[in-house]
């Protein structure tokens, strides 16, 4: 009987330890924001490639990270999005998640910026 419970005691740290999941990223190299310029009436699909920048229609966007969620899970994208004025002030800066555009888009008076997938 003690070596049954010398067994248990032993292996339930180590099924704990290898049951738990694992949260696998794939890095992508593009971000695929929807722009919504409120003003305009219009919407425009607009890839930024991880490290660079694009002018859109007043804004600067950087994308600094994209990833893909795991695909043996649900598939989800996340990006690190900077995104500017014409006068180089910052007016969003942070993760963009495609599964709960509600979480953290940018929104503001002129454009609402969220994320459609990574690439």
């Amino acid at each position: 009987m003690n070596i049954i419970k010398t067994l248990c005691l032993f292996l339930t740290p180590l099924f704990l330890l290898f049951d738990s999941p694992a949260f696998a990223y794939i890095e992508k190299d593009t971000a695929i924001v929807r722009v919504m310029n409120k003003a305009a009436g219009k919407t425009q699909i607009v890839p930024v490639k991880v490290g660079q920048t694009v002018q859109y229609d007043g804004l600067t966007i950087k994308a600094q990270n994209c990833k893909q969620s795991d695909p043996f899970d649900a598939e989800n994208f996340f990006a690190f999005i900077e995104i500017y004025t014409k006068s180089d002030i910052r007016i969003f800066s942070g993760w963009m998640n495609h599964n709960e555009p509600g979480q953290n888009p940018l929104q503001n008076d002129t454009y609402d910026v969220w994320l459609e997938k990574c690439e």
